[in-house]
């Protein structure tokens, strides 16, 4: 029920692009006032911008939004520009005197909502923030001194231990009649790439829905076998949620506790469950240290990896991006991800190695890639977890761990089905070399149609080589090196 009279409140919508288990939506209509739904294209703050892979899912997800807004008689108001004089046009506009939003934990996102917030209270208009992207708000998880975690198993207990669920809301019915608003068109914005349209592969259901129907299919199947089916790329056993967490279209508490209740009735065992579970905590992990350590996405965490003697190999990153290394499983996974807009989880580390240690080429560009190209580019998550393979991030992989690629892919995709799909040249090769090509007697690299150098390149480097001039680099920095493949 509205109150007569009373102005609206706003909502605005960022990365909570769905009406179920939205906490800013709940408190909003819990003010009994009409609310007006907004989006805004922020194009004049210092929050870094999204790669087009994230402007491509946020077309279409903007979309399913206004839809499911309509279906309850409400309009989404889109506006684009600087987020705060947007805010101020729409309050002007509509006379509201509060604006409802789901918190950005991003340093230089909730910087800018700060500033917001603090110029507008000072002039009368209240803005409530409420926590809808993580279990628990950063800041909330600390140690026994009172610190941020830093290693990740103690982090997950004590997250574990505290997070509560909070009650599952499908969100209002109606939102209030309100005075008609201008507001720009999904169109107007152009998210969706032409001249090329390279996102003809882009398989993916953006949108509250498409969310909702993703981890039904989760937890009915893949789930059974996470463990193992998330290290296997040729085969469908991730959770494919990613996206969908990213951008708010399902709460991670509906996940959460999806994979709890499909555990107890007996569709999977508890370690497929608990495992699931544990990469639900890597994900708030990495979005509490971004909190607690800003420059994460611009520098090492441990320091001493500043010095790191990176190259500046641009012939060896153009390799790497086109998925032309010589190296089948790494050039399946580029490729993937140029099609489709995503990668396999076991997959993103093997490339991540690659780039790294066999090319030495600095994990900030591997980062600036991932950011542009996958449809999950989340800020903590891969700032985290390049550094994770890099060596200098928080509870990390150690650098001397660096993985062969040709033993990667027999171990991961023995038959070679994986690297096949994604690199046809090598169709025909039989599973022996097909994760070494380059290895293959002359008259087998005939009967396959291969010419190396031609129809599929030579390796970039030798990954021997690579991985001793790798652990010599590392040594430079830290006075002592081992290997691990």
């Amino acid at each position: 029920m509205t109150t007569e009279g009373e102005p609206p409140v706003i909502l605005w919508f960022r990365r909570d692009l769905r009406l179920a288990d939205n906490p800013a939506l709940e408190r909003a209509h819990a003010t009994g006032r009409p609310i007006v739904p907004v989006y805004i294209h922020d194009e004049g703050s210092a929050v870094r911008r999204e790669g087009a892979a994230s402007l491509w899912w946020l077309d279409k997800s903007l979309r399913a939004l206004s839809a499911r807004l309509a279906e309850r008689g409400a309009t989404l108001i889109l506006r684009r520009g600087d987020s705060d004089a947007e805010l101020r046009r729409l309050i002007t506009e509509t006379g509201a005197q509060t604006v409802f939003m789901n918190r950005l934990f991003e340093p230089d996102a909730s910087r800018r909502d700060s500033d917001i917030a603090h110029d507008l209270k000072a002039e009368g208009v209240e803005c409530r923030g409420f926590n809808g992207s993580l279990l628990c708000r950063p800041g909330a998880v600390l140690n026994g001194t009172g610190g941020p975690y830093k290693v990740f198993t103690p982090f997950l207990k004590s997250l574990r231990a505290q997070a509560e669920a909070p009650p599952h809301t499908t969100g209002p019915t109606s939102f209030g009649a309100v005075a008609t608003l201008d507001s720009d068109t999904v169109d107007d914005w152009g998210l969706h790439p032409s001249d090329p349209d390279w996102s003809k592969g882009f398989d993916w259901t953006p949108g509250e829905a498409g969310a909702v129907e993703a981890l039904r299919r989760f937890t009915l199947s893949a789930l059974k076998t996470y463990s193992v089916g998330r290290d296997r790329p040729a085969e469908i056993g991730g959770s494919r949620l990613s996206p969908h967490l990213h951008w708010g279209e399902l709460s991670p508490w509906r996940a959460w506790t999806a994979v709890e209740e499909a555990e107890r009735a007996g569709q999977a065992p508890a370690a497929e469950a608990d495992k699931f579970l544990a990469e639900i905590g890597w994900r708030e992990f990495s979005a509490h240290l971004l909190h607690h350590f800003p420059t994460l996405p611009e520098r090492a965490f441990r320091p001493e990896y500043d010095a790191f003697p990176w190259l500046d190999d641009d012939t060896g990153f153009t390799a790497w991006t086109r998925g032309l290394t010589g190296y089948p499983i790494v050039d399946a996974g580029m490729r993937q991800l140029w099609a489709t807009g995503w990668m396999h989880n076991r997959v993103r580390m093997i490339v991540a190695s690659f780039l790294i240690k066999d090319l030495l080429i600095d994990w900030r560009r591997g980062e600036a890639w991932f950011w542009d190209t996958l449809v999950d580019a989340d800020l903590g998550s891969n700032s985290q977890n390049w550094q994770w393979v890099a060596g200098s991030g928080a509870d990390a992989s150690p650098y001397f761990r660096i993985f062969n690629p040709v033993t990667q892919g027999q171990k991961f995709d023995a038959e070679g089905r994986y690297v096949r799909r994604w690199v046809p040249e090598l169709a025909r090769i039989p599973n022996k070399w097909v994760h070494a090509p380059w290895t293959a007697p002359p008259e087998v690299l005939r009967e396959a149609r291969i010419r190396l150098g031609h129809d599929y390149p030579r390796p970039v480097v030798d990954h021997a080589e690579a991985r001793d001039r790798a652990l010599a680099a590392l040594k430079a920095i830290s006075g002592g090196a081992r290997a691990d493949d």
